[in-house]
């Protein structure tokens, strides 16, 4: 069993998606055991007590990194956390920490690029093609190793909260995907770019 932790500081659809899809059986062998956010109001926090999840608010990092330590945590999600991951823990889960973006990186990322704001600039900008990444944490923010990108038409989206709508599909799927592919151990980086594995059969 591959033991996820889910980092989250709003509504927690992402997260949402992530327990439904455990619940179909598309994560292979990974299961949800920890709940963080940052944020004591969010109703991700209902979320994760409606599933049974063990959760708790907390910008501690001292006590977040002894809860994964516990826990024994394999991979740590970050849907919708809205706060940078310190040093230590990126040092302490190489490779282990993921993040998904409301964007094709690199274009509308980087410091200050997230949640509504990402889609307030690419909107700004009149474009006619979006999308989300999925990519591991590394220092630099939204500077990891890329897992899975995929791209969508927003030339008929007419606010930045349609084109937020357009975009959140896509980031439930390919967040799912690229899940399922760390637990079924398919992914290798090598030189900042992550290479996929083709299944066993």
């Amino acid at each position: 069993m591959t033991r996820i932790a889910v980092f989250v500081s709003g509504g927690g659809t992402n997260l949402q998606a992530l327990i439904d899809a455990e619940r179909n059986g598309e994560l292979h062998d990974g299961k949800i055991v920890l709940v963080i956010c940052n944020n004591p109001n969010a109703y991700a926090l209902k979320r994760a007590e409606a599933a049974g999840i063990r959760h708790l608010f907390s910008k501690d990092n001292e006590e977040i990194a002894a809860l994964l330590k516990e826990e024994a945590i394999d991979l740590i999600v970050l849907a919708g956390y809205l706060a940078i991951v310190p040093t230590s823990l990126i040092k302490a889960y190489p490779n282990r920490i993921m993040n998904i973006h409301p964007s094709l990186i690199p274009s509308f990322c980087g410091k200050g690029y997230y949640g509504l704001h990402v889609h307030e600039k690419a909107f700004a900008r009149g474009v006619k093609v979006s999308g989300a990444t999925v990519h591991f944490v590394s220092e630099e923010v939204d500077g990891g190793p890329i897992i899975i990108q995929r791209a969508v038409d927003v030339s008929a989206d007419e606010s930045p909260e349609a084109m937020q709508q357009t975009v959140l599909k896509i980031e439930h799927q390919i967040l799912k995907e690229a899940i399922k592919l760390f637990c079924q151990k398919r992914l290798t980086v090598e030189k900042e770019r992550v290479s996929i594995k083709c299944q066993e059969h």
